[in-house]
């Protein structure tokens, strides 16, 4: 019998809302790292054909640059689309239990709030902006 040859694809789409705030922690090497909680909704009819939502939720993390962005930019309820790869790991607690978990490396974060307008420091909303006399410009 032919060997099956499987391509080789772990990639994952994924959007939703940031559970928490991002935790952003250096590397003793000083790479950055950032672990955020994602939920992500999907709503459905069921087979009485009434609307139902469920709710998934995914530990993420993200390293180096996308991680420092991250951290300055994402907060608890922030909407993202991200996309990675699914990794596992486990290690053993303290109290000597067996633990392991899934979590999506992200490669690629859109953030989808939209700011908010640009208003120079000096400029605040409903002041008005007073004139100054414009100087000649010895050129």
């Amino acid at each position: 019998m032919a060997e099956l040859k499987m391509p080789q694809i772990n990639r994952v789409i994924i959007s939703g809302r940031l559970t928490r705030d991002p935790e952003l922690r250096y590397t003793p090497g000083g790479t950055a790292v950032i672990n955020m909680g994602l939920a992500s909704s999907r709503r459905f009819k069921d087979s009485s054909g009434e609307w139902n939502e469920a709710t998934t939720f995914l530990d993420t993390v993200a390293f180096g640059e996308l991680a420092e962005r991250c951290g300055e930019f994402l907060h608890k309820g922030s909407a993202v689309l991200m996309e990675g790869s699914l990794q596992s790991r486990s290690w053993e607690s303290e109290s000597g239990q067996k633990r392991s978990k899934v979590e999506l490396r992200a490669l690629r974060v859109q953030f989808l709030d939209k700011l908010g307008p640009v208003v120079p420091k000096e400029e605040k909303p409903g002041e008005e902006k007073t004139e100054e006399p414009e100087e000649e410009l010895p050129f």
